[in-house]
């Protein structure tokens, strides 16, 4: 961390601003080099770039100071905000590659700096690292609140009653000769026990971070010829799947990724379910993709499945028995039914729809939206479990606190929220045992 780090920081090729960012020691003298100046902190100030070594005009840019520790990664900042052509960019890089001391930022370095100078947690990090990838405005809200230290303040709360808690043990089995509050080991059990409830509660969320992070996975179901591609297709809103009136067209599953009422959907369309007869490399490929439509189906959180309309009184036998309770019926091809349906399939309430003519789909829509926002939406939980590291390190810790209230000696009991702590501060990647002390001797004052 004493070398000095640069590296655009906008996305790659021609734009209309360009940045260019400097983090380390040498931050100022690399705009004393360009520049010709340092402005005031954190005041743009527009000015001409030169090469150092030849004095050929860079571009005319602002700059822009944030003297350490005041800045994003805790050191000495600079940015150079460009005009965004190649020429520019490839210019300003290469003047700055000729300045002692600077060299190229590698993958995450800047966050990796924030990190290391406290200017963020692990969860916070990763928060950050979802903002840059989010492409939903669930998955946006979700990174936002993770990136502004809701996980992190939550997990530090109880990580917090968890030190005060360990602490009283500590005076009880160090201390016992001093004047501590009675009951005091039993406060600590009825704090151990009211922790593991909140906690659980937090890892009982059905997976709804992951989701987000994620995307809800649907994957369409149902006989050959029913109109599962053209379904994508019209989902997507371009020709991603092949649509044929032979039956078996569809071989392999087929992906779409999909923002549906502002939440991160994938969508898979999976091989027509039928049975085949034996024999044939051809059906041997179609029964590979049955297979794995089957597959597909158990792993997804919803099974969409599709009958033709004028099939509906004999729905497909192999589609019926992939569904479950929560499964979505549609019947399509409402344009060539020659009298009104009225009819629930396996319990289901079907969505009459034709892809030929665009009926019923915006209701099909609606209706696959509300499925997304029931599955996803979580408005009562406190904190939002977005990784499998952060559901592990719960899962650990709630394991300690139960180990804690079954020990059957105070010392076993003490180790065991020690462990609870130190699972705790995984999540944000701080681990502080000897603030313990600290608690015991400020809030009992021992040793006056």
């Amino acid at each position: 961390m004493s070398d000095t780090i640069f590296a655009l920081s906008s996305a790659p090729g021609r734009a209309g601003v360009a940045v260019v960012r400097i983090s380390g020691p040498h931050a100022g003298a690399a705009l004393e080099a360009l520049a010709g100046e340092v402005p005031a902190p954190r005041v743009a100030r527009l000015t001409s770039l030169r090469d150092p070594g030849t004095g050929t005009a860079i571009d005319r840019a602002l700059i822009l100071w944030f003297p350490g520790p005041a800045s994003a990664t805790g050191e000495d900042v600079a940015e150079l905000h460009l005009h965004g052509g190649r020429a520019v960019i490839h210019g300003a890089i290469e003047a700055l590659s000729a300045v002692p001391g600077l060299r190229p930022a590698e993958a995450g370095e800047y966050t990796r700096r924030a990190f290391e100078n406290g200017k963020l947690d692990l969860s916070e990090v990763e928060g950050l690292a979802d903002l840059i990838e989010a492409e939903t405005a669930a998955q946006r809200g979700q990174a936002l609140r993770q990136m502004g230290g809701a996980l992190s303040l939550r997990t530090e709360i109880w990580r917090e009653r968890l030190v005060r808690a360990l602490a009283h043990l500590e005076a009880e089995i160090d201390f016992a000769d001093e004047e501590l509050p009675d009951g005091l080991e039993l406060a600590v059990r009825s704090t151990i026990a009211a922790l593991r409830e909140e906690m659980m509660a937090a890892l009982d969320d059905g997976g709804r971070g992951e989701r987000i992070r994620d995307g809800l996975s649907v994957v369409i179901l149902g006989p050959p010829n029913a109109g599962k591609s053209s379904l994508l297709n019209a989902l997507a809103r371009r020709d991603v799947a092949i649509v044929s009136e032979h039956a078996g067209t569809t071989r392999d599953v087929i992906e779409v990724h999909l923002d549906l009422g502002g939440y991160p959907v994938t969508f898979s369309d999976t091989a027509g379910l039928r049975r085949l007869q034996t024999g044939g490399e051809a059906e041997a490929v179609e029964a590979e993709g049955i297979s794995r439509a089957i597959s597909r189906a158990a792993a997804s959180d919803l099974k969409l499945a599709m009958f033709d309309i004028r099939a509906a009184r004999e729905p497909d036998a192999a589609t019926l028995a992939v569904l479950d309770r929560d499964s979505l019926v549609v019947l399509n091809k409402a344009d060539l039914a020659h009298e009104p349906v009225g009819i629930e399939i396996a319990g289901h309430r079907p969505s009459i729809v034709s892809l030929a003519t665009g009926e019923g789909l915006p209701e099909l829509i609606a209706r696959l939206s509300e499925a997304a926002a029931r599955r996803l939406e979580n408005p009562g939980a406190a904190v939002a479990i977005t990784r499998a590291r952060h559901r592990a390190a719960f899962g650990d810790a709630v394991d300690a606190l139960e180990r804690s209230m079954a020990a059957p000696a105070i010392e076993m009991a003490a180790e065991d929220l020690r462990l609870a702590i130190r699972a705790l501060g995984r999540i944000a990647g701080r681990v502080d045992v000897e603030e313990v002390l600290d608690v015991i001797f400020r809030e009992f004052c021992i040793g006056k």
